[in-house]
Parts: C-alpha cells; sequence; structure tokens
C-alpha cells in the first residue's frame, strides 16, 4: 500500500497494524494527518503510563532509603552511643551487624506476608514495624532495649527491601523494566549519603542527645512510604492471582499503551500464575536439585552464589559502617572532621552507582566487574599502605598526606564496588539461574550474602584490634584479588543474551573457558585514540 510508505517514523509495526484496522477488524484508510494525529496519541500515551509506572515504582523504593540511610547513620552515631551508653567494642560489632542477618528473615518471611495481603500493604507493615523500632532506638535507655530496637527495624527493612523490588518488576512496562528496578540500588546508596549527611549535621550537639536525633530521623522516609500507599496502586500480577481482574486491568490501563496491550499482558499474568502453582508442588524437587547438583546447575551456583560473597567478604561493609573508625586510625582527631570525611564517601558511592546504571547494558557485565574487583584490589591495598605508614613512618612523611591517601583509598574503593560487583551482583544472580530454579537459587545466594555481612561486621573491630586496621585491609585487598580470578573463571558475559542462550552456556559449560569477553573489552571504559590491541 502507497500510504503505508507515508506513515510517520514514530510508530511501531503492530501500532500500525492496530491503526490500520476499525472496530469491525477490516482495514480503514487514513490521511497522513490522521495517520500523525494517532501516532501522537499513541507517544502520549505510551509517555503517561512511563511517568506513571515510575513514580509508581519510586514510591516503592523508598525502602532502600531506609535500609541505606540505617547503614550510614549508624557509622556516626554508634561513636555517641558508645560514650553516652558505655557499650563494649563486642555490644558495638553485635549492635551494627545484627541488621543483614535480622533483615535476612524480614526478607524471607516477607514473601509469603505479601502473597497473603499483597504487595503494597506489605511494603506498609515493613514501614510500621520500622518505625517502631527506629523509635524505640531512639528513646533506649540500655543496650538491651536498643538492641530490640535494631531488631525490629531490621525486620522491617527486611520486609520493605524484598517487596519493593518484586513490587517494581510486577508494575512496570517491559521497556523500562531494567532501569525502574534500579531504582532501588540507588534509593540504598543516597540512604546511606543522608545518614552520613544526618551524622555530620547533628555532631555538634550534646552526646545524650545528637545520636538519638540522628536515629528518629530515620522515621520520616518511612512515614512518607505510609502516605504512598494512598497513591500507588496495588500489583496487577497480586490482584491476578486474587481473581480481582477488573482491579488487575484499571491498573494495567494507566501502564500500558492500549487496550490491546492490556489484554495481552492480563493474558500473560493469567498463565504465568498458572505456572507458578504447578511450580509449587515442584518445590522440593528444586531444592533436591539445588542440594545435589549437575554440572550445569553447580556452575550456575559458583557464578550465582559466588558473586554474592565476594560482594560481601571484600569489606565493603567495613568500609562503610566503620570508616569513621578507620579515618580515626589514619590521623582524624575531631569528631566533626571524621564525619565530614564520610560524607565524601557518601557522596562518592552515590554518583558512581549512577554511572554504573548507565554503563551496565552498553558495556556489558564482565568488563564492570573486572574495573570493580581490580580496582578494589588496588584501592584496599593502599588503604592499608596508608594506615601503616600513619603508625609505623611517624616523622617521614606529612600525617596529612596519610589522612589523604587513605580519604582517596575509601572513596576509590566504594567508587570501583559501586560501578561493579554492587549492582552488578544483584543482576548475575537473577540472570544465571533458569526459570525453575530462580527464586530459589537467588535466595540462596542472598542468604550467603547477608551472612557473609554480618560476620564481616561482627567481627570488624575484634579482628582489628589482633591484626590491626590496615591488617584487615591488607586482607581484604587478598581476598579481591582473589574475586578478580573467580570473574574470569565463574562468571560468563550475559549482556544482550536471552535467558535461554545463557542456561545453554551454562550447558555446555563454554563460559569456564573465558570466550564471552576478556579483558580488553575493558577498553571501552577508558577513552583512547589509539586502536584498541587485542591480549592474549
Amino acid at each position: 500500500m502507497e500510504s503505508v510508505k507515508m506513515r510517520p517514523a514514530t510508530a511501531t509495526k503492530r501500532e500500525y497494524r492496530r491503526m490500520e484496522l476499525g472496530e469491525d477488524g477490516e482495514e480503514e484508510e487514513l490521511d497522513e494527518v490522521e495517520w500523525a494525529h494517532r501516532a501522537e496519541a499513541q507517544c502520549q500515551r505510551r509517555r503517561r503510563g512511563q511517568r506513571y509506572a515510575f513514580c509508581c515504582a519510586l514510591f516503592a523504593s523508598l525502602n532502600g532509603i531506609l535500609l541505606g540511610y540505617d547503614v550510614g547513620v549508624m557509622s556516626g552515631a554508634i561513636i555517641y552511643m558508645q560514650k553516652d551508653l558505655h557499650i563494649t567494642e563486642f555490644q558495638q560489632e553485635i549492635l551494627v551487624g545484627c541488621l543483614s542477618v535480622v533483615s535476612l528473615l524480614g526478607s524471607l518471611s516477607g514473601g509469603r506476608t505479601s502473597d497473603a495481603i499483597g504487595r503494597k500493604w506489605t511494603m506498609g507493615l515493613g514501614a510500621i514495624v520500622f518505625q517502631l523500632g527506629a523509635a524505640i532506638m531512639t528513646f533506649a535507655p540500655s543496650f538491651t532495649v536498643l538492641m530490640i530496637g535494631r531488631l525490629l527495624a531490621g525486620v522491617g527493612i527486611g520486609f520493605g527491601a524484598m517487596v519493593s523490588g518484586v513490587y517494581i518488576a510486577e508494575i512496570s512496562p517491559a521497556g523500562a523494566r531494567g532501569t525502574l528496578t534500579s531504582l532501588p540500588e540507588i534509593c540504598i546508596n543516597f540512604g546511606i549519603l543522608l545518614g552520613y549527611v544526618s551524622n555530620y549535621a547533628f555532631s555538634g550537639l550534646s552526646e545524650h542527645i545528637n545520636w538519638r536525633i540522628m536515629l528518629g530521623v530515620g522515621i520520616l522516609p518511612s512515614v512518607f512510604i505510609g502516605f504512598a500507599l494512598f497513591v500507588i496502586p496495588e500489583s496487577p500480577r497480586w490482584l491476578m492471582m486474587e481473581k480481582r481482574v477488573s482491579e488487575a486491568r484499571a491498573v494495567l490501563l494507566q501502564i500500558s499503551e492500549s487496550e490491546a496491550e492490556v489484554e495481552e499482558r492480563l493474558a500473560e499474568i493469567e498463565e504465568a500464575a498458572g505456572l507458578m502453582k504447578s511450580m509449587k508442588s515442584e518445590e522440593k524437587e528444586v531444592w533436591r536439585e539445588l542440594l545435589n547438583p549437575s554440572p550445569a546447575v553447580r556452575r550456575m551456583l559458583y557464578a550465582g552464589c559466588g558473586i554474592q560473597l565476594f560482594q560481601q567478604i571484600t569489606g565493603i561493609d567495613a568500609t562503610v559502617y566503620y570508616s569513621p573508625t578507620i579515618f580515626k586510625d589514619a590521623g582524624i582527631k575531631s569528631d566533626q572532621e571524621l564525619l565530614a570525611a564520610t560524607v565524601a564517601v557518601g557522596f562518592t558511592k552515590t554518583v558512581f552507582i549512577l554511572v554504573a546504571i548507565f554503563l551496565i547494558d552498553k558495556v556489558g557485565r564482565k568488563p564492570l566487574l573486572y574495573v570493580s574487583t581490580i580496582g578494589m584490589t588496588v584501592c584496599l591495598f593502599l588503604l592499608g599502605v596508608a594506615l601503616t605508614l600513619q603508625k609505623h613512618a611517624v616523622g617521614l612523611m606529612s600525617p596529612r598526606v596519610g589522612i589523604d591517601l587513605a580519604i582517596f583509598a575509601v572513596c576509590g574503593n566504594v567508587a570501583f564496588f559501586s560501578i561493579g560487583i554492587g549492582p552488578i551482583c544483584w543482576v548475575l544472580s537473577s540472570e544465571v539461574f533458569p526459570l525453575r530454579l530462580r527464586a530459589q537459587g537467588s535466595a540462596l545466594g542472598q542468604v550467603g550474602g547477608r551472612v557473609s555481612s554480618g560476620l564481616v561486621s561482627m567481627s570488624f573491630l575484634s579482628m582489628a584490634r589482633a591484626i590491626s586496621v590496615a591488617g584487615m585491609f591488607f586482607v581484604f585487598s587478598a581476598i579481591s584479588t582473589i574475586s578478580v580470578v573467580f570473574v574470569y573463571v565463574c562468571v560468563p558475559e550475559t549482556k544482550g543474551k536471552t535467558l535461554e542462550q545463557i542456561e545453554m552456556m551454562f550447558e555446555s559449560g563454554d563460559e569456564w573457558r573465558g570466550a564471552e569477553v576478556e579483558l580488553e573489552d575493558t577498553q571501552h571504559l577508558i577513552p583512547s585514540n589509539k586502536k584498541s590491541v587485542p591480549l592474549g
């Protein structure tokens, strides 16, 4: 048809076909102006749907701010808790590190709760539990009461963190899912930065009051979550599972381009819900397959669970939680100067997670992991050197040089973490497992990561007293070196591959030969006027 040649370039093939067919399914002859009007209306509806989905995802991601704020604020508040409540070093480690383990319990119980009462009300329940925990910590007269509040806050954070990711994936249009599902990670880093800023802002108050205000401010994001529950809709997938089809259709109409797409998505959700019911009866077989794996599943477990493990045992939580301790060991004396230095750490972490979001689908997973793990290794080693020189090379260099080198190394470490292994860990753990193993395989990796995080956080001060803070970062540097080898040997490049192609890579074992990506691919990250020469 001659008219097809003159259709606007803004419409897709599917849209053209929808425009061509009238109410009775027969083709209509439309002039160029009519085509332009319909294409423009389609684009406006798409943009409106994307904005609506973005707002829903952003509100749901506020749970990430709760987690990040708690991590950031505790690093500074613990200084004044120690002085006010006279807590011991061991109590300090337990107080800081227990959040990872307790939030894991909240995440595991959050799945069943969200199936029972819905996604958004589970987020609300998590916010209420967190508010209760934060309030108890704010007014705690002793370590015991502080721990009760900390445990409740951890459960609330775990509830929200688990369910918000599920909600965002279920509310997002397919074309925007990658960007929207990255919002919680951005919010976590933004929350860490807010925690550091809060520490610095209130550090000048009385030691009996300042840490209480620092913790109390953390209630504010959960209040916003409460308001958001009256704005955002329920997940259409959950509504379909509950046979509330009309409500699910109303939600999908807000985020879809047309009624035809709504009906298509409703059919897909109904089919997936039926598949999930059949899969529940096979859950025992899935765990049996994971615990007694075939060679292919074993390789998947090495990649998916190994990346979660290395994300934590390279010491990122120790760096974030105990950054004031690190800077104090580097020579900074004033509490306010210590907390000001942590603000720089939080700012760096937030900026580079944004960089990673833009690069992850353009550059690929494996090049970013190489840059991340190698950069972390160097920065962790530099930090160990800086702290050692401050202790054992007094007079050979200016104390200011050692302090600046320590700050540079800590900021470099969190930057390299945020640009690679931090966000990519979650992407890979959801990609490497096939559909039948994805939920349980990812959960297994998350358990390992959270437990590792808790162990590192709860042992850092004791180990540092035994081998020094510098010694701890030499250990982390050695572990980070092993992580580079792990990435080369065990992690395939998954960029641009379907989930079925990824599964076939593990079945054939090709990814163990490192065929998908070589180290020279990292040259895409470095501007150069010269032609790249392949390595090896």
